[in-house]
């Protein structure tokens, strides 16, 4: 992923007013990211831990999300699997809710998906982050398959939040 300016960022929003996107918070280390890893930035609010965001390119053009992510249900403590990097967690996988993209999402509606709570899908499949299992099931996908995996997993959950 090329890496991304705070203005870029907060011209990407695909689900939120300009208002909210001006207001939101964004990390102050993006020059320290390790964008060549990335096939998308995400990050959580300090001053609102259920709140999330991502950012990715699609056609060329970054788009980004606003999500909020509930508290953990006593059965997300067990093992599970991030939708969009197919990464095993021990309680390491949350539900992400993002509303969908203009009148729909001024009604309330919504999608979820299943995503590494601390958003580093990226970095997970490069193997540059640990899990922390013990055991994890072995994939023989090369880890250019599993790039084009979470991008392609990544892009419909995009669609689904815009269309």
């Amino acid at each position: 992923m090329k890496p991304l300016t705070e203005r870029e960022i907060r011209s990407a929003f695909v689900n939120c007013t300009k208002g909210e996107a001006k207001r939101l918070f964004v990390p102050y280390d993006l020059a320290e990211r390790p964008w060549d890893d990335l096939d998308y930035l995400g990050w959580r609010d300090p001053r609102a831990p259920d709140r999330a965001y991502l950012v990715t390119e699609l056609d060329g053009h970054p788009k980004a999300l606003t999500l909020r992510s509930p508290s953990p249900a006593p059965w997300q403590t067990r093992r599970s699997l991030c939708s969009v990097c197919v990464t095993d967690h021990t309680g390491g996988v949350s539900l992400m809710v993002a509303p969908k993209a203009g009148k729909p999402g001024q009604q309330g509606n919504s999608v979820g998906v299943y995503l590494c709570t601390d958003l580093s899908c990226s970095l997970y499949i490069r193997g540059k982050k640990d899990t922390g299992l013990i055991a994890r099931f072995h994939e023989s996908l090369t880890v250019e398959d599993k790039i084009r995996r979470t991008t392609a997993n990544l892009a419909e959950f995009f669609t689904k939040v815009t269309a």
